[in-house]
Order: C-alpha cells, then structure tokens, then sequence
C-alpha cells in the first residue's frame, strides 16, 4: 500500500512539474489567499459536460471545504453562453453569481437564446431582485467574461469543462484533473503530497 502511493504522489510530482514547465500564468492556477487547495474549473454555461459536472464539483467543495473558482471560458458554437456568462456576472455583484450559475446548470435542457432572458428573470424575482433591462451598459462585464476565456486559451484550455486542483505549495502547485470520475483520487492524491499544515501557536 505505501509503495502505492509513493507511485501516485510521484504521478501526481511528475503531472505538475510538466505543467508547471509551460507558460501557464500563475495568476490563474493557485489556491486563492487563506487556503492550501482550491478547486479551478474553466466552464462555458451552456456545455452539457459541464452541467454533469456541477454536482460533483459542489460535492467536492463541500466534502474537502476548499473554494470552487470559476473562469469564463466561451464556447463559440453556444449561441446563449456569452449572455449568460454577462447575466452570470452581474448576480455576482449581488451576491447571487453561483445560486444563478447553478440554476442554469440545472435548467440548461430547456433554456434557448430566445427564452434565456425569461428564465433570468424567473431567477431574479425567486431571489427577490431584478435584472435590469440593461445589466452591462458600459460592457464591462462583457470584457471581464472574454478575458476569462482569453485566459483559458493563454492556459490551452481546449474544452469545457477543464479542472483543476491548485494549491499555495511550489511543489505540487497545480494537477489536471483528467478524468473527472477520479476527481476525489486526484484530491486525495494532492493533498497527501501537500507539507503538513503549520502548527498555531495557543494563546497562553
């Protein structure tokens, strides 16, 4: 069993190091300040593989209490993701960015372009707020989703979804989940090569 997971962690060792070797911006792939690892999943709203995914997502941030970030990453052939990555951007300033990004998770087989805003403002009135008939007017957040996706190409993101589990340790500082049925392997994997936590010292 121990020459086992010597065997994984040097997987694991080897997964990241050749990562680690390409132009990837570190800005994308590190645990966010305050945890030692994180969840980092580059989706497009409208990709049926993502919306499978969302629940063992949200399950492995619950179970292992690590954060779940988000890129925008646009799929051209979708015709309603791009609105409702900006729809998704907008709730964020109101708090309700992941309720709304769940919703549509969980409704995509029946939202269309023509009926997308119908279902925002479901959402909105459910959430007791309102989508304002112009919720980008200077296309601010229009520019904030394509440079998630211009980030995501930068990275070689290819499809959706693409995760990842990052961590605030230069040695194993990020590993591609490549299946996403072995996602709490990789988890349980990452975290096993992680140095142990720092001791706080008790306050006398």
């Amino acid at each position: 069993m121990k020459m086992k997971m010597v065997g994984l962690l040097a997987v694991v060792a080897m997964m990241a190091s050749s990562a680690w070797a390409g132009d990837t911006p570190n800005s994308a792939l590190h645990a966010p300040a305050g945890s030692r690892m994180a969840l980092v999943v580059f989706e497009d709203l409208e990709c049926p593989a993502c919306a499978r995914a969302e629940p063992l997502l949200a399950q492995a941030e619950h179970d292992y209490q690590m954060p779940l970030v988000r890129h925008d990453f646009l799929i051209p052939s979708h015709p309603w993701s791009k609105e409702a990555h900006i729809m998704a951007r907008f709730f964020d300033s109101q708090q309700l960015g992941e309720p709304f990004r769940q919703y549509i998770f969980a409704n995509q087989n029946a939202i269309f372009k023509t009926n997308l805003r119908e279902w925002a403002d479901k959402f909105a009135a459910a959430h007791h707020t309102a989508l304002p008939a112009f919720y980008d007017p200077s296309g601010k957040l229009l520019k904030e989703v394509e440079a998630d996706t211009a980030l995501g190409r930068e990275i070689g993101i290819k499809q959706t979804p693409t995760v990842y589990v990052v961590t605030n340790s230069p040695q194993t500082p990020f590993v591609q989940v490549s299946d996403l049925g072995k996602l709490f392997d990789t988890i349980e994997m990452v975290r096993s090569s992680l140095p142990p936590a720092p001791k706080v010292a008790k306050k006398k």
